[in-house]
């Protein structure tokens, strides 16, 4: 547990002070009472005393203003919510050497039934959209709702050569803001989404040859890492980087713009030769880079060398993305124990003393 304002904790030096008034006052009492002639007399005329439940009412109290003082301080901790994520973009590799066969049936078969279970297992309020990269990045399924068009794009991966990871990035970063611009080494996601000029506007389906150009938008102004809380970016990558723009200076991009990425390196660092088109390569896993990335973003790196053990990554990030982790002040909970506290003092002394004191 933390404090917002932890200053205010030196108001816990008022309680010894508190205390002190507390003796100071039943030893002035004391005196008092030594002034009459035949204190016997007196005992014996008031009764039986409250005896030591005189004290727990001034004790509760005292425990409610410390209590009272620690929410003024604002604590904080760390606990489990519901996520409040509404989107969710698989960023999944369809190079050349996803079609090895180390994994029963093959690699890409794997990552595709992967996909699909995770699909199925976010709740259904979350929408999902999937990219597709290779030598370049394709949207293969705007984020919706409908989990059969998720199905339908999954299974539709075609595989092509080249691996770029950085534009499987930067692609599912214009996928989640449309309306910015994430040109980076000359590579424009626009290009593959259909929004630039000679292509059509994926909301309107009209043509932008005779369009008026559209404004500028303003620079962006970066922002915490991981601080976006509506989307967060799932890629899964089994190669390095051969073509297109730096993935490094692309998850800078998604950190300036807070945007998580769950990186997933999937095969072995060892490699694997792969025969694609008659043209053997060997795919080996850059697992620095994804874990770079995952670091920068303050996302999480995992990897899985076999299917089963992708399986289980899914469902460990399935599990995470519903239920998340944040630092959320509970001032409120150690208000409503100090009012409670407060209220027991009262009602006690009320009871056993016939009056608030």
């Amino acid at each position: 547990m933390t404090f917002l304002w932890p200053d205010m904790l030196w108001l816990l030096l008022l309680l010894p002070l508190l205390v002190g008034a507390y003796v100071w006052i039943l030893r002035r009492r004391k005196k008092t009472a030594l002034r009459y002639a035949n204190l016997p007399l007196i005992r014996q005329a008031l009764g039986k005393g409250p005896g030591w439940r005189r004290h727990v009412p001034p004790a509760l109290l005292l425990l409610a203003v410390g209590v009272l003082v620690l929410a003024v301080a604002r604590p904080a901790a760390v606990v489990t919510l519901p996520s409040s994520r509404s989107t969710v973009i698989l960023a999944i590799d369809t190079s050349g050497s996803m079609r090895a066969t180390d994994m029963s049936p093959s690699r890409i078969a794997a990552a595709q039934e992967a996909a699909k279970a995770f699909i199925t297992s976010q709740p259904m309020d979350v929408e999902i959209g999937i990219v597709a990269f290779a030598a370049s990045a394709v949207l293969m399924q705007a984020p919706t709702l409908d989990r059969e068009l998720l199905t339908a794009a999954v299974d539709g991966f075609d595989l092509r050569r080249g691996t770029a990871v950085g534009a499987g990035v930067i692609t599912a970063l214009s996928t989640i803001f449309p309306d910015r611009s994430f040109e980076i080494e000359g590579y424009d996601p626009r290009d593959q989404l259909g929004m630039r000029s000679g292509g059509v506007t994926p909301q309107t389906g009209r043509s932008l040859d005779n369009a008026e150009p559209e404004p500028q938008p303003a620079e962006h102004v970066p922002v915490e890492p991981g601080s976006y809380q509506n989307a967060v970016i799932i890629l899964l990558t089994d190669g390095a980087t051969t073509t297109g723009p730096d993935p490094l200076a692309a998850g800078k991009l998604a950190a300036d713009h807070g945007v998580r990425i769950y990186t997933v390196g999937f095969g072995s660092t060892g490699g694997e030769v792969v025969d694609f088109g008659g043209r053997f390569m060997r795919a080996m896993l850059d697992a620095p880079t994804l874990q770079a990335i995952a670091a920068t973003t303050e996302g999480e790196y995992f990897e899985a060398q076999s299917a089963e053990a992708l399986s289980e990554v899914y469902g460990t990030l399935a599990t995470r993305l519903i239920e998340e982790k944040k630092l959320t002040e509970i001032a409120f909970l150690f208000a409503g124990l100090g009012a409670l506290l407060t209220l027991a003092a009262a009602g006690l002394s009320m009871l056993w003393l016939g009056r608030i004191a």
